[in-house]
């Protein structure tokens, strides 16, 4: 279960993607602490608290990630995260603009808990992050 102070692990590159997920996360009176790393190799970092970042503590109880990055695509970094033993079990949603078959079938490979389009319309976007938080809530138990 998604508890209040659980932190949310965000890996995006894209200004006004971030703006809309916090603004999402808002409307659904979702006050968790949103930690936002803009590559992968950011990220790995940040959950690893190496190259001079905090690690974040406690872990985030949930990763949502943005395939399309740089320096390190959302596909290696699943790879990294599941090869690295302390990392292998966080939960991980893909939040992505990728409708690609390919880019679905490799991000399950890699066992992520959900893998939902980004929608186009505010609206559309603050329902799937409000179903999604649902879901993976209601997973937990």
């Amino acid at each position: 279960m998604l508890n209040a102070d659980d932190p949310i692990l965000l890996v995006e590159d894209d200004r006004v993607d971030i703006m809309t997920v916090q603004r999402a996360l808002r409307k659904n009176q979702i006050g968790n602490p949103l930690h936002i790393a803009r590559t992968g190799l950011d990220a790995l970092d940040m959950l690893r608290g190496q190259h001079g970042q905090e690690k974040i503590s406690p872990p985030p109880a949930l990763i949502l990630l943005d395939l399309n990055l740089p320096k390190m695509s959302g596909i290696e970094f699943l790879r990294a995260l599941r090869e690295d033993p302390e990392l292998r079990e966080m939960r991980i949603i893909v939040l992505t603009s990728s409708n690609e078959p390919k880019d679905r079938a490799a991000a399950f490979e890699h066992d992520v808990d959900d893998y939902i389009v980004k929608p186009h319309s505010f609206d559309e976007f603050s329902r799937a992050i409000a179903t999604v938080l649902t879901l993976w809530d209601s997973s937990e138990t």
